[in-house]
Formats: C-alpha cells, sequence, structure tokens
C-alpha cells in the first residue's frame, strides 16, 4: 500500500498531535490503530481455532505456536485488498487467515461465528488494553504530579473565589487537593469498568445456532474462546455485546475529561493579567504572540481545554449506539470506529504540561485582595461585644 506524507492526513490526530506527542501516540498505536483492529481481529479469529481444537481435546502447544505464527504474518494491506473483492471487512479477514493457517486448520476458521463475534470481541480487547497500558498510565502519572504540587504548595497562600469574587483565604495546595479527590475516583472508576468490558460467541441473534450445531455445549466454546483472550461472555447477546458495558467506560472517560478541563480553566485564570498568580513555564525561545512580544499567554492551559470541548460532546454518539433494532442493525458501524479518535484525543489532555514542566505561584498583595480576609476576622471583632455590622464595616473601610 502506498505510503503517505504525514501532513497529507486530514485529522489534526494523525499530524499534528501525532508528532507533538509522539510517546503518547506510540502507546495508543498497537490498541486502536487500524493496523491494531485488525491484528486484534486476527486473534479473536485465531482464538476461535483454539477453542475448537481445546474442545476436540486436539490442541498442543506445538500446534499452538504453529497457528500463531501463522496467523502473525496476516498484513492489513492483504485484508484491505481482500476487501475490494468481498466488500466485507471479516469475511476479507477470514478468507486471508485461512490461506495462512495449514488446510488441515483453514475449515475452523470463522466456524460458527458471525461478524460481530469477532468484532465486539476485539473491539473490548482493544478497550481494555489501550486503557490499562496507555489512558491509566497516563491517568495515574498526572495524579502523582498533582499530589506533589499539593504537598509542595500546601501553605502558599491564596485568594479563595467563589462567583468569580474573592471569598476567604484558602492556600494553593488546598484548590488543588480538589482534584486529586475527583480525578482519582475517576480513575479507580476507569480501572474497574476496563475490568468489566465483555466478548461473545453467540452467533447472529445471540441465540447460539450455528455453535449449537458444532459442538454439544456452546457456552462452553464461548468461554474457552474468550479465555484466549483474557475476556468472558456477556450474560446476554443479540448479535451484539450489551453495549453498556463499553458505554459506562467511555461515560467515564468524559468525566474524567471533564474534571481536567476544569482544572485547565482554573489554571488558565489564575494567568490573567489582573490576578497573576501563576503563570506557566515558558522556553527561552517560545513565542507568546507573533506581534506582542509581552505575551505569556496560557496556551497548555488553553490547549486542554480546547481538546475537551472537540471530543466531550461526542458522549452523544456514544449514547446513540447504544440503540440497535432488534438482534442488530448496521447504525453503529461507521460511529463505533471513531471511538479511537476520541481515545486518541483524551491522551494528549491527559498530560496537562503546564503541571509536567512546573508552575511559579505569584501571590500578589495588591490592596484589593485585602478584602477576601474581612469574613474570618469579623468573628474575632464580635466576640469582645462588638456589632458584626459595626466590625464589619471597620473592615471594609481598611
Amino acid at each position: 500500500m502506498e505510503a503517505r506524507n504525514i501532513f497529507r492526513n486530514i485529522s489534526p490526530l494523525d499530524h499534528r498531535y501525532s508528532i507533538s506527542e509522539q510517546d503518547v501516540f506510540d502507546s495508543l498505536v498497537p490498541w486502536i490503530s487500524e493496523e491494531a483492529s485488525i491484528t486484534a481481529c486476527v486473534k479473536a479469529e485465531l482464538a476461535l481455532v483454539l477453542a475448537h481444537l481445546s474442545m476436540r481435546g486436539a490442541l498442543t502447544a506445538q500446534t499452538r505456536q504453529m497457528l500463531e505464527q501463522a496467523a502473525a504474518t496476516v498484513t492489513p494491506d492483504e485484508v484491505y485488498a481482500e476487501e475490494e473483492k468481498t466488500r466485507h471487512n471479516i469475511r476479507a479477514l477470514v478468507n486471508v487467515l485461512k490461506t495462512k493457517v495449514p488446510a488441515a486448520f483453514a475449515p475452523l476458521v470463522h466456524l460458527g461465528a458471525t461478524s460481530v463475534d469477532i468484532l465486539d470481541t476485539s473491539l473490548a480487547y482493544r478497550m481494555r488494553g489501550v486503557c490499562r497500558e496507555a489512558a491509566l498510565p497516563l491517568l495515574r502519572k498526572l495524579e502523582l504530579l498533582l499530589c506533589d504540587f499539593v504537598e509542595r504548595e500546601a501553605a502558599t497562600p491564596q485568594v479563595g473565589r467563589t462567583h468569580g469574587q474573592h471569598a476567604v483565604p484558602i492556600t494553593v495546595g488546598f484548590a488543588l487537593a480538589e482534584y486529586v479527590s475527583r480525578l482519582g475516583k475517576s480513575i479507580l472508576e476507569i480501572e474497574r469498568l476496563s475490568l468489566q468490558l465483555k466478548g461473545k460467541l453467540a452467533g447472529a441473534v445471540g441465540a447460539y445456532n450455528a455453535t449449537s450445531m458444532i459442538v454439544r455445549d456452546p457456552e462452553e466454546l464461548e468461554r474457552r474462546y474468550l479465555a484466549e483472550l483474557s475476556l468472558e461472555p456477556s450474560e446476554h447477546s443479540t448479535q451484539l455485546v450489551e453495549p453498556e458495558y463499553l458505554l459506562r467506560l467511555l461515560l467515564e472517560y468524559n468525566i474524567a475529561f471533564g474534571i481536567i478541563a476544569n482544572l485547565a480553566d482554573d489554571l488558565r485564570n489564575l494567568q490573567r493579567t489582573e490576578i497573576g498568580e501563576l503563570r506557566e513555564g515558558f522556553a527561552a525561545d517560545q513565542v507568546g504572540s507573533s506581534t506582542m512580544p509581552q505575551k505569556r499567554y496560557p496556551w497548555n492551559s488553553e490547549h486542554v481545554k480546547s481538546l475537551w470541548k472537540a471530543f466531550m460532546p461526542r458522549v452523544t454518539t456514544f449514547f446513540m449506539d447504544q440503540i440497535s433494532e432488534h438482534q442488530r442493525d448496521l447504525s453503529n458501524s461507521a460511529s463505533q470506529r471513531f471511538i479511537a479518535d476520541y481515545i486518541a484525543g483524551f491522551c494528549p489532555a491527559v498530560l496537562l504540561r503546564p503541571l509536567e514542566k512546573g508552575q511559579r505561584f505569584c501571590y500578589c498583595r495588591h490592596q484589593s485582595q485585602f478584602r477576601h480576609l474581612a469574613r474570618n476576622p469579623c468573628h474575632h471583632f464580635t466576640l469582645p461585644g462588638q456589632g458584626r455590622r459595626k466590625a464589619k464595616d471597620v473592615l471594609l473601610s481598611l
């Protein structure tokens, strides 16, 4: 297949962000690239062959190794070329895989399966993998950075704000501890939900019609098939795995995304000229504005907020993919492919570069910031018998 200059790609994810966050995208490629999608489907088809052999008592270590080596030679180019003939992605993959395995095992490829047995199972395998190998490590790293920041700035005074106005004194550490708590809970939930993803081998309508004609215990065949991918069967299936397993995970991603965007917003607002309590790290050759040399705008925080704006609304599509008519329709076929884009947009935001590079807090003690102290001294002034209103008036006149 013809190689393409990276700058001829259409999605910004595939050029701008894959270049600037190379390590992140390298961790995503094994799970959510098109190559990864095809590889996972091959793994699922191989798992089915191994399950059939296991049910027959014919699976040996040597046979497993031979089949794994054969499956590893399937390439996306071959599958795409075959799909030009079949106009069906899984049939194309099956046709290619049958040419790779020894002829004696070819009849077992896709035996008793429908396409979605492979597609939904491989998607669960990939979504669990990308979560545990890419997203969760980034989230945990951010959580630890926040914890370190909270401890380091635990005694740094800051003006508390409600309704965008000064309230009473807090510390920077206290303000950021909110995000440690909120994000920490979301990380634990993402981890839990990633372990709940399910697969299936229940056939065209979920009733084991095909596999019950092949083996005595089709549910045992399903269990062995999924065990090859460290998955378990969905409690109930139509042609599809119950969509709520994946939906709940994606919704929790969106919750974490919102928490990170909220944090980015707070960091950005503290860098306003009239506040000036925080500044992002700025490299020696970095430019804030093409025309205003004094500008050091909070582009990292704004970048995170912008990514959230681009990807958060996709939760609507996640909900829409929950609906499938009767035992299955194809209305999620195209839309579900863009889950990969969502994950690829989420992970760079988790980096939250301002925290990684280091911030510098500047506590500016100009006159307006003393007014936020008024509430607590009021309590002390009223103790000796002073009227609260009078105490407040005195403080406000300072």
